[in-house]
């Protein structure tokens, strides 16, 4: 039926706010993530999945699950700190000179000034707000494994990107709905297993629902539009400019503002690649990789062909260790509920209910 835009198609999955040198905690459920995996992402090509043809010509494709995050936990369970009487704000701990924060808080104002723009997922960087600025500097730090250079210049260009994409506007946009009904939900879910958070943020993309590739994909343009609208919806219900818990330094510890992904497959035919597909799952990669940092904890494939399980060992020669243990493919959906929780939709195995009824979708038109 459909073919998935993104997570698919390059076999540079760990562009996808991965660190250069990855990060081993930033999985929500680190370990238990890597044990409970039955079946294992697709890798190189996965991702093109011709909708309107019905005939299988065979899975020759690997996917390569380059994927996007998403933004995750709403609320930390845990924050010690307190609010200073003056700003109202938290107090970051207090690091030396020398370390890669202090300096990269030092300096970040050379770059908003540069590129004449200084609000990231919500956050005006500033230093009369050192607390959430600071938050923000910390996940470009983790994703570029504390290189200062490289995470200041990864924050430039999303500084410039942001500015002339204007993210936050796209994500009030109307869309249309004979193009992308039904394609992509937002969902908080409650006590999911070994989380340090109470809720998680979890972003659905149903591929089954596609029923024509040329006209969702078919306008690069508008279909990009639409993928980063809902990937900065889902930030939004981070709550990032009223977060208390700092972000651990890089190898210190989970980020806890990140969120998890569900790719849903159901009625998904593993044909050979559409041009359109790939082309729109490309550029995904490379905007939600380049300009969302550290923001995907999780990324669960289900209702995936039982037959294509073997991909996996074919992604883990190209894919990083530890970028591997943030995938988890399943063949039924309702085998979400193993790995998050009741608080999933009941087509994934939750008490809760459907998608369509709990899931908050992107404003449509009609």
């Amino acid at each position: 039926m459909a073919a998935k835009p993104e997570e698919v198609d390059v076999v540079t999955v760990d562009s996808v706010s991965e660190p250069a040198a990855k990060q081993p905690e930033t999985a929500a459920a680190p370990e238990k993530a890597e044990e409970k995996k039955v079946q294992e992402p697709p890798t190189a090509e996965m991702k093109n999945l011709n909708v309107s043809e019905k005939e299988t010509e065979g899975a020759t494709a690997a996917v390569a699950i380059a994927s996007a995050p998403i933004a995750a936990s709403t609320s930390p369970s845990t924050s010690s700190q307190k609010p200073t009487p003056a700003s109202g704000e938290p107090i970051w701990p207090e690091t030396p000179a020398d370390h890669p924060l202090s300096q990269f808080y030092n300096t970040f104002e050379e770059l908003v000034k540069e590129a004449s723009h200084s609000e990231v997922y919500g956050i005006t960087l500033s230093k009369t707000s050192p607390f959430h600025t600071k938050l923000i500097l910390q996940k470009f730090l983790r994703a570029n494994a504390n290189d200062l250079a490289k995470a200041k210049e990864q924050l430039l260009e999303t500084l410039k990107w942001r500015k002339e994409f204007d993210p936050v506007k796209a994500a009030q946009e109307t869309f249309a709905r004979e193009r992308f009904e039904g394609l992509g939900w937002i969902l908080q879910v409650e006590g999911v297993p070994e989380s340090v958070n109470k809720k998680d943020v979890v972003t659905f993309n149903v591929y089954g629902k596609v029923k024509d590739n040329r006209k969702t994909f078919g306008d690069l343009e508008s279909f990009l539009r639409w993928r980063v609208a809902l990937m900065e919806r889902s930030i939004q219900h981070l709550a990032l400019p009223s977060a208390a818990a700092p972000i651990p330094n890089y190898g210190e510890g989970p980020d806890p503002y990140q969120g998890i992904q569900v790719h849903d497959y159901l009625s998904v035919s593993f044909l050979r690649q559409d041009p359109l597909v790939k082309a729109s799952s490309k550029k995904t990669i490379e905007i939600l990789g380049r300009y969302y940092p550290e923001t995907l904890s999780r990324k669960f494939f289900v209702n995936v062909p039982v037959v294509m399980g073997w991909l996996f060992a074919a992604m883990k020669l190209f894919v990083a260790k530890e970028t591997v243990k943030k995938f988890t493919v399943l063949s039924y959906g309702n085998q979400l509920a193993d790995e998050l929780g009741s608080g999933v939709p009941k087509e994934y195995g939750g008490d809760n209910g459907s998608l369509e009824e709990v899931g908050e979708g992107m404003k449509l038109d009609g």
